[in-house]
């Protein structure tokens, strides 16, 4: 039977390459996101994919998606809390609240939302499996980043705690924590730290890659690799761990 699996925020960047890997090993796979244009093209390019859009900063919105999505694809059996936002670039004497909040409510409390719903669903998998994404800043203190440090170590709590209430139900949850990956967004986090630095883009980039021993960006192709990995057989005495993919990141 074709693995079932909702991601969110799964319209593009990393999601959209774990919509498109699930997809290629068979399964059936729904997607929300808040782009609509994105979820319009992510549908156009897979046959059979779900998408649906969805703010989940919105728990009202999160209560319809989930059961919906549940019923759409006949079950579920992998859910990949994906959606995540960086929050702006200032240390936190000047950090406003409004925009902490936001990151709390998108990062950190989307993620539960989502998973309360899901978990009853999950239950009646043979193989439930819960990967929540987390960050580098999971790992380390993130400067003039601190809601987003704040809601990356908070989603590896999150997964531990999973992973030991659910698994006597069979389920496993992870946690996956990223480095620097390609894409619109790590350009965006560069531009912040050189603006607030007064550095080039750079030299804010060079930085980067001075603090890992693999010079390069990460692929989010790798990222989803990983994913499917995690979601199969061949990990199912994996539960309750954090596993990097970060080219060996060394420090913030």
């Amino acid at each position: 039977m074709p693995q079932r699996v909702l991601i969110t925020a799964g319209a593009a960047g990393i999601g959209r390459e774990f919509a498109r890997a699930f997809t290629a090993t068979g399964a059936r796979v729904f997607v929300c996101d808040i782009d609509a244009n994105a979820l319009a093209a992510i549908a156009k390019e897979i046959p059979g994919l779900i998408a649906q859009p969805c703010d989940v900063a919105h728990r009202a919105e999160i209560e319809r998606m989930v059961p919906d999505a549940v019923s759409r694809l006949g079950g579920l059996d992998v859910l990949i809390n994906n959606a995540g936002i960086a929050g702006m670039t200032l240390p936190v004497a000047d950090y406003p609240p409004d925009d902490w909040d936001k990151v709390m409510a998108v990062n950190l409390t989307a993620m539960f939302d989502v998973t309360r719903l899901a978990i009853p669903h999950l239950k009646q998998s043979k193989a439930g499996v819960i990967i929540n994404m987390s960050s580098i800043a999971g790992r380390y203190g993130f400067e003039n980043r601190s809601p987003y440090a704040a809601t990356k170590w908070g989603v590896i709590g999150f997964t531990k705690t999973l992973a030991i209430e659910l698994g006597e139900c069979g389920i496993r949850a992870n946690a996956i924590a990223p480095g620097a990956v390609a894409g619109d967004r790590i350009e965006r986090v560069f531009a912040g730290r050189a603006q607030i630095s007064g550095k080039s883009m750079t030299e804010v980039r060079a930085t980067a890659m001075a603090e890992q021993s693999i010079k390069a960006m990460i692929d989010p192709k790798d990222i989803a690799a990983l994913a499917v990995f995690l979601a199969s057989d061949a990990a199912k005495s994996i539960s309750g761990q954090v596993l990097p993919i970060d080219n060996d990141r060394q420090r913030a």
